[in-house]
């Protein structure tokens, strides 16, 4: 299979899933490297064993399958001159442990799975190599039992240590030595004992400095009277490692010689955790078997897009005996591309072996190849449309298919004029069929489902669409065109008649009625028609308010010009008995902005007179903000009257009534 079809049939997202089920790396780079088989029997080998794989999960999804850890680097060691360690000794261990389990786990499947469970007898059950191993390792380290020899070092080391400890302990306690001591603890330096004593008293107990504090305040030093001792413990501590040497490199020699019987466990482990893999993604998805023929027939029965779930509406599909080319029309959405990516990754999973989510009786076709041009394809980098990336795939297409191939082709001739695009589906698909190749493609195109139905070897099919509910209902009907839903659709959301019935004189040169098809009780034209009286009262609404909003101000401009009283005017104010000047004019309820004693009031104009017209007061072109304003905002306003002075403001006195 090309990259292209693999990527856009998202074909490796399906063996990333698998991978999950895979418990060591080995088996999911073999799940990763997984592709299409055209043989039939290797096809069918491959799906025999995933579905006894299956049938052994079914009953029991705890397979004793080992994880490989590390096992592969081990194994590179052998045959090198290296020694392996006692943790690589541990794993070959549990390798072998997990082996004989694995073995007995499968002798009681030979029923469900007989081909399956016949793959553990050539496990090799190295009884000789996996005691030993026992004997001489435990904890990932290697035990006095290993040999007599190392028991015997590992007694005298004992009896060293414990000599040395303690003459060590006898100068700690040593009341001559106290003040000398940084602290009352034994320590090791480079291998040997010490003791920690005050860098200024070094001179004063006889013995070699091995190192000091990062600070210099404290050196660790080795008594004189423990050396010898020492000595004779370091001596042992060698003899020691080259016992271990020893026994390691006897043990590394043992397991060589089973390398091969190792390289077959290992194999099988891993095709076990391989199969496994794909049985437990098939529980996962609800996949089962299928039938195989080399007969380009393929029959769906409620086949579901693995990426989608369980939620994805059930395809039926069939292709192959009277007609080889399906044309499917449909509205946007209405799942005309998932059902070509449901077809054409179902049979790239069919012919790798895996179980697929389909009802009993399915039935799929194996291909050389699967050419597939979805989507948009545009290319960035080569600057091509999106019409000429689609061309390009589609020449490479033409030049590749032969019956041996399933061509899917989604919105085969879209992205130019209509009309040459129609004519370039017609000859791609001819073109493509003549060269005997099984085809899937999409259109909408009214012309090409007229030459479908008309042409040998071709066959209409339609997403299927709820003209009552106006959604589509995702399923593929085979044998009839799809329809034109947009005059039925206008209709329905409340269009006039009228208008209707004249784009199709229009699309279709011919007459029609479609007085048929109005439903005055119909809940979506009620449904839209209620929203659109919503909207429509929200906008005489604002309207309104506009409309209530320029009326107040015209009344309180005219209110304003038919003011009695000017600003700078000195009235009299009967209720007060007292004169003020005014500062603001009449407003909508007939008040005026008066100061008095240096207060602004708001009194009823009814109940001023006036005193002396500001004429007579100031001059003609005089800044009343003189009178009104503070000193401080007089500033403030002049400065912003020049410029923007960030968090400068005006604050203005409240108004009394």
């Amino acid at each position: 299979m090309n990259n292209n079809t693999i990527e856009i049939l998202e074909y490796n997202k399906i063996k990333e899933i698998i991978c999950e089920y895979a418990i060591s790396e080995p088996a999911k780079e073999i799940i990763r490297k997984l592709e299409p088989s055209a043989n039939i029997r290797e096809i069918e080998n491959w799906m025999r064993e995933t579905t006894e794989s299956r049938a052994i999960v079914n009953r029991s999804s705890s397979v004793p399958i080992h994880s490989l850890t590390n096992i592969e680097k081990i194994m590179s060691k052998l045959g090198k001159g290296a020694v392996l360690n006692p943790e690589e000794f541990t794993a070959i261990y549990e390798l072998l442990k997990e082996g004989v389990r694995l073995k007995r786990f499968m002798e009681d499947k030979v029923v469900v799975a007989p081909v399956v469970s016949s793959y553990a007898q050539s496990i090799y059950e190295l009884k000789e190599l996996e005691e030993e191993i026992e004997r001489c390792i435990y904890r990932n380290n290697v035990i006095d039992k290993a040999s007599t020899e190392l028991s015997r070092i590992r007694k005298k080391i004992a009896i060293a240590e414990d000599r040395v400890k303690t003459k060590l302990e006898n100068v700690l306690k040593n009341s001559n030595y106290r003040k000398f001591l940084q602290d009352n603890l034994i320590s090791m330096r480079n291998g040997r004992y010490v003791i920690p004593i005050k860098s200024e008293y070094k001179k004063e107990i006889q013995g070699n400095v091995l190192d000091s504090s990062g600070s210099g305040s404290t050196v660790f030093l080795e008594p004189a009277e423990v050396k010898k001792v020492q000595d004779e413990l370091n001596l042992l501590r060698i003899q020691e490692e080259n016992e271990v040497y020893r026994i390691l490199s006897t043990l590394t020699v043992m397991v060589e010689g089973y390398e091969r019987e190792l390289s077959i466990n290992i194999e099988t482990m891993v095709h076990y955790d391989f199969i496994m893999a794909k049985a437990k993604y098939s529980k996962a998805i609800d996949g089962r078997s299928v039938k195989i023929n080399e007969n380009k027939y393929i029959n769906i029965k409620g086949g579901k897009h693995p990426l989608i779930g369980r939620s994805a509406v059930p395809l039926n599909f069939t292709i192959g005996n009277d007609y080889r080319s399906l044309v499917i029309t449909g509205p946007n959405t209405g799942g005309k591309t998932v059902a070509l990516k449901t077809v054409g990754l179902l049979t790239m999973m069919v012919q790798s072996g895996l179980h697929v989510p389909v009802e009993e009786g399915s039935e799929f076709a194996t291909f050389y190849d699967i050419l597939v041009d979805i989507g948009d394809g545009q290319s960035i980098e080569q600057s091509l449309s999106t019409f000429s990336s689609h061309i390009r795939n589609i020449i490479s297409i033409i030049e590749c298919a032969d019956p041996h191939t399933l061509v899917i082709l989604d919105e085969v001739g879209a992205g130019t004029d209509p009309g040459e695009g129609m004519g370039i589906a017609v000859a791609v698909l001819q073109d493509i069929y003549d060269k005997g190749a099984t085809i899937l493609a999409t259109t909408h195109y009214s012309e090409i489902k007229y030459y479908a139905e008309n042409q040998e070897g071709f066959k209409n099919g339609c997403m299927e669409f709820d003209i009552n509910t106006l959604k589509p209902l995702y399923k593929l009907k085979i044998g009839k065109a799809g329809e034109s839903n947009a005059f039925l659709i206008a209709l329905r959301l409340g269009m006039r008649k009228e208008i209707i019935e004249k784009a199709h004189k229009v699309t279709y040169k011919e007459q029609k009625n479609y007085s048929s098809y109005v439903n005055s009780k119909d809940i979506i034209d009620l449904e839209f028609k209620n929203k659109v009286d919503e909207l429509k009262e929200i906008h005489e609404n604002k309207i309104k308010e506009t409309r209530d909003l320029a009326s107040k101000k015209a009344i309180l401009e005219k209110s304003r010009k038919e003011s009695r009283f000017k600003i700078g005017d000195c009235v009299y104010i009967s209720t007060m008995n007292c004169k003020g000047i005014v500062c603001e004019l009449e407003n909508s309820k007939g008040e005026v902005g008066v100061m008095v004693m240096k207060k602004k009031l708001k009194i009823n104009h009814k109940r001023l007179s006036l005193y002396i017209d500001k004429k007579e007061l100031y001059p003609e072109d005089y800044d009343f903000d003189i009178i009104f304003e503070s000193k401080e905002n007089r500033k403030k306003k002049h400065v912003m009257e020049r410029k923007h002075v960030e968090g400068m403001k005006i604050e203005l006195k409240k108004e009394e009534e």
